[in-house]
């Protein structure tokens, strides 16, 4: 009989009601994964050896898991511990996404929040927000669906699971605005507004940072080869330390003004250096979140 350990991807979706954990559900399952929906955490391990004895028919797995209890946390933190043991890794996706989208979608949807009770729709997913505070610091990764719409969601799941069983880390360098705010799920952030915007040059502004003519005179400022030679040195020293402590996936944010020129410039080079640095099976992608915004 196969162990557990044969199982080649695991991988547990939670999140906020109404975040999008049955689109990124379908997503995998599109891809191949076998999924299973609504699944109690304490009943992870015991899917898991189903798997084991399907003699290599399930090679990778995932499982919606959502609050069913108040001891919801301290649950999945015993159901993955208890893979461990058994010699088998889960990465944790957890969805989530503001307080009004979420009302907008509960209200399109006419339905209650399953946590809200006989208060109101901000009620249960304050509720759940706290609920899942725990959960939500040790996932592997954090997505913010408040401006991706089902079709974007797909994707991003897409990239981040749509290839190979992952083995080493995965680097998203996100390029973005600061007018249109922080990323949410970003673990480091690098702010590239001490150099020069090309908005201001005429034949440049219409342009981005993917336009050789921006790329280069973002380049060719004071500071910008140190800070990225600088930067790209931090990351050496820290996405190893992200592996060794069991981080799968790292998102490094670089912002500028728009999220237009200087950002994605910047994101675009440092992405480039750090790439055939981090090992292998290590991957490395670059998403413009804010390009074709303005």
């Amino acid at each position: 009989m196969k162990a557990a350990d044969d199982i080649a991807d695991i991988v547990i979706i939670t999140g906020l009601s109404g975040a999008g954990r049955s689109t990124a559900a379908k997503s995998l399952e599109d891809l191949g994964w076998f999924v299973v929906d609504n699944l109690p955490p304490g009943l992870l391990p015991t899917m898991v050896d189903l798997a084991a004895r399907s003699n290599g028919a399930v090679s990778r797995m995932a499982a919606v898991v959502d609050v069913r209890s108040r001891a919801f946390s301290t649950d999945l933190k015993s159901a993955i511990s208890d893979l461990g043991a058994r010699g088998a890794t889960a990465r944790v996706v957890y969805l989530e996404a503001g307080e009004d989208t979420l009302v907008r979608r509960f209200d399109s949807e006419r339905r209650p929040h399953p946590l809200q009770g006989s208060g109101r729709v901000t009620d249960g997913i304050a509720a759940e927000r706290e609920l899942l505070r725990e959960a939500r610091g040790d996932a592997d990764l954090v997505l913010d669906t408040t401006r991706l719409n089902v079709h974007e969601l797909r994707a991003r799941m897409r990239d981040f699971f749509g290839g190979g069983t992952a083995a080493g880390l995965r680097l998203s360098v996100v390029s973005f605005g600061y007018k249109y705010g922080l990323p949410v799920d970003a673990d480091l952030v690098a702010d590239c507004r001490f150099l020069p915007n090309p908005h201001w040059i005429p034949e440049l502004a219409p342009m981005t940072g993917q336009d050789a003519p921006v790329r280069d005179y973002v380049l060719a400022q004071p500071g910008a080869r140190e800070f990225l030679r600088h930067y790209a040195e931090l990351l050496h020293v820290v996405i190893p330390g992200y592996e060794r402590e069991g981080k799968r996936f790292v998102t490094l944010a670089v912002g500028c003004t728009g999220g237009k020129h200087r950002s994605v410039a910047i994101a675009d080079e440092l992405a480039a250096r750090v790439a055939g640095a981090l090992g292998t099976g290590a991957d490395v992608q670059v998403v413009h979140r804010d390009l074709g915004r303005e």
